[in-house]
């Protein structure tokens, strides 16, 4: 198989493409530069945001698949249609849970395209054939992309999955957490409960779903030889709401969590006031099985001290 990855070079993007390389794959990465890939692959250096650079980069060459680490808005996506138009047959785009932010909230609205639920969120609740998408909005302005995270993947999958003339499957993450997790989340746990700080929660946190940084990579090399079109929730079995999840900390550390709630500063990572459990019932139909996250959480908890 010939793959290219686009973005890949931390965390684990970085593990896909080693997941790759080692099943065999000939992996091309393509990015900026920032770090060298692994060894045993090609590099190529462009800014995808620059559809000309893309394009001279690209230019004669073809892949099997593509897998996209980096595209955060529709304006990225259609700019990946085009120029991948003829030169593969499959796209994966490495979509998130936050597609489902606004809903599973009590009281909250749905948009266009969604259903609001109580429930697991599967992949219908949020249905890109149905979602709007607003290339007008500041979508180059990288503070906006940031400040509109899920939306603009949302918009990202709509665009590939209406527009693109190759199959596409958006793979939908999990909360992710493993070694080399650069957002500092977990640590932020893993300090306030060793040092006996307070952790600032939600009154009354809702769950949420994750997924080993491993386990993650393999399903992207797994969804890359796959043939599925669409999205797919990818989680491990089990959730945890911010107050189990610091519970876990704590029997990993050998301390009790100090939990305050509503004292009005902000709450720690991984609080949320609404549901981000995912129904990971298609990926089992597919035929992947995800472990339980209490299968790696006190190992991931232990890398988290060093």
């Amino acid at each position: 198989m010939d793959v290219c990855v686009i973005g890949g070079s931390r965390y684990f993007g970085r593990r896909l493409i080693e997941e790759l390389r080692d099943a065999g794959a000939a992996v091309t990465v393509v990015n900026r530069g920032s770090s060298p890939p692994p060894q045993g692959v090609t590099r190529l250096l462009a800014d995808r945001d620059d559809e000309a650079a893309l394009r001279t980069a690209l230019a004669g060459r073809s892949f099997d698949v593509v897998v996209d680490q980096v595209c955060y808005s529709p304006l990225q996506a259609a700019v990946a249609a085009r120029v991948f138009a003829g030169r593969t047959r499959r796209y994966v785009l490495t979509s998130t849970v936050e597609v489902y932010a606004g809903l599973g909230r009590p009281g909250g609205a749905a948009a266009a395209g969604t259903a609001v639920t109580e429930a697991a969120l599967a992949e219908e609740a949020v249905d890109p054939s149905a979602w709007p998408v607003d290339p007008e909005l500041p979508w180059a302005d990288e503070q906006f992309r940031a400040d509109h995270y899920g939306e603009g993947k949302r918009q990202a999958e709509a665009l590939l999955l209406r527009q693109a003339p190759f199959d596409v499957a958006a793979v939908r993450t999990a909360h992710v957490l493993g070694a080399g997790d650069f957002t500092g989340r977990l640590a932020h746990y893993v300090e306030r409960i060793e040092r006996g700080l307070p952790v600032a929660v939600h009154p009354a946190p809702r769950p949420a779903s994750f997924v080993h940084a491993p386990e993650m990579a393999r399903f992207l090399a797994w969804a890359a030889a796959a043939d599925f079109t669409g999205p797919v929730n990818a989680a491990s079995h089990g959730t945890l709401d911010a107050r189990e999840l610091a519970e876990a900390v704590g029997r990993t550390v050998g301390a009790v969590p100090v939990l305050v709630a509503g004292t009005g500063e902000p709450v720690s990572p991984f609080s949320f006031d609404r549901c981000y459990a995912m129904d990971t019932g298609r990926a089992a139909r597919l035929g992947f099985r995800f472990s339980s996250v209490d299968d790696w959480l006190p190992a991931v908890v232990e890398e988290a001290r060093a």
